[in-house]
């Protein structure tokens, strides 16, 4: 006799859980891309992609949402399913709201001296947190806890270049040049990105290949990570020795979502380059904006000042990854910056000199 087994029962919940997901986008108009002011004559417009308006405010509400819908379709994630990730920022926060919606349960994998802030945004979208004594320990604890629960470890360090899909499908790429389609530079010199998972910079380098746009990918890297030692030297066993002090952007390995070979440059940026950087754009902004987008800033005016220098006009686009209110006991308090032995003095004249002159005197 032949054995039959029909699991079609199970497809009821899937293709529930995926029409939760896509009406929760449909909800949500796109994220703007804003123009920085920057003088006219200098003939370079620089635009910020605004991540920080999606519903949990931050990049990583898109990352999240891919993740949830490869771990349903995959069959990961099922409706009885507890979901768990490594993760004390943004991304868990993201995480908690998805599985908040699909009635799921949530746990946050995460170091002991996680500030109460952190979790406290965690907490507000359902999630629950788990906590280690030691940081580098996050990735076996979520596996152990996976096994012992009997649910999935969603692994946004290993899926997130894999999860969405780089062709198109309203991924952030094909966001971007959509709404530069009617601008002076519709195709930008520079894409500037951060990498944490470094998913989003797969997705963008994979999508400027198959688009043939001549756009580079510019990757900016926090002074703490490895990304871009390891990038330099072609070795991808780099190992650091801390964590990266801007939240959302760094590792201390180079994490399997990281695709050096669609990266065309990387530029190392000290913290205090991070900080300063923030500060100075929401000084401009009238706004406050996170860590990780004054990183990408600093790249940007990097390469700004290169173009100015060199005589081209164009375009560079970059992230706005979350708001800095999020931020205010640590990159805008200026105790804690003295805490970190930070010294803000020589990158803000670094800015101030570039805002007022279109020079960049920071190296390379």
């Amino acid at each position: 006799m032949l054995a039959d087994i029909d699991r079609r029962s199970a497809r009821e919940w899937v293709h529930n859980a995926v029409r939760l997901i896509d009406a929760d986008a449909q909800r949500s108009a796109d994220t703007h891309l804003l123009r920085y002011p920057l003088p006219g004559a200098w003939g370079v417009q620089l635009y910020l992609k605004d991540e920080s308006t999606h519903i949990t405010g931050s990049l990583k509400h898109r990352l999240a949402r891919s993740l949830f819908l490869y771990a349903i379709c995959n069959g990961w994630v099922t409706e009885s399913t507890t979901v768990i990730e490594a993760s004390s920022g943004s991304t868990a926060v993201s995480e908690a709201y998805f599985a908040n919606l699909l009635g799921l349960e949530f746990i946050a994998v995460m170091p002991a001296s996680t500030s109460p802030a952190k979790i406290a945004l965690i907490q507000a979208q359902g999630g629950r947190c788990h906590f280690v004594h030691d940081p580098s320990s996050i990735y076996s604890e979520s596996h152990r806890l996976a096994a012992e629960l009997g649910g999935h470890y969603m692994d946004q360090f290993t899926h997130a270049e894999r999860a969405t899909d780089w062709r198109g499908n309203n991924n952030i790429a094909e966001s971007i040049f959509t709404q530069l389609e009617h601008e002076d530079h519709p195709i930008p010199d520079w894409v500037v990105v951060g990498a944490g998972t470094g998913g989003t910079g797969a997705t963008i380098g994979r999508f400027l290949r198959y688009r043939k746009f001549d756009t580079g990918l510019c990757v900016v890297d926090p002074e703490f990570s490895v990304f871009f030692d390891a990038w330099q030297a072609g070795n991808p066993s780099t190992i650091g020795t801390r964590g990266s002090r801007i939240e959302g952007i760094g590792r201390p390995r180079v994490e399997p979502s990281f695709v050096g070979q669609v990266v065309d440059r990387m530029i190392k940026v000290p913290d205090a380059a991070s900080i300063a950087a923030a500060r100075h754009a929401s000084a401009v902004l009238g706004r406050k904006v996170g860590g990780s987008t004054g990183t990408n800033l600093w790249g940007a005016f990097a390469l700004i000042g290169q173009m100015i220098a060199e005589g081209r006009r164009g375009s560079v686009v970059t992230l706005l990854c979350d708001g800095g209110e999020r931020y205010s006991g640590t990159y805008y308090d200026d105790d804690w910056v003295a805490a970190e032995g930070i010294d803000l003095a020589g990158p803000s004249a670094v800015l101030e000199e570039f805002s007022r002159t279109g020079v960049w005197n920071a190296g390379a």
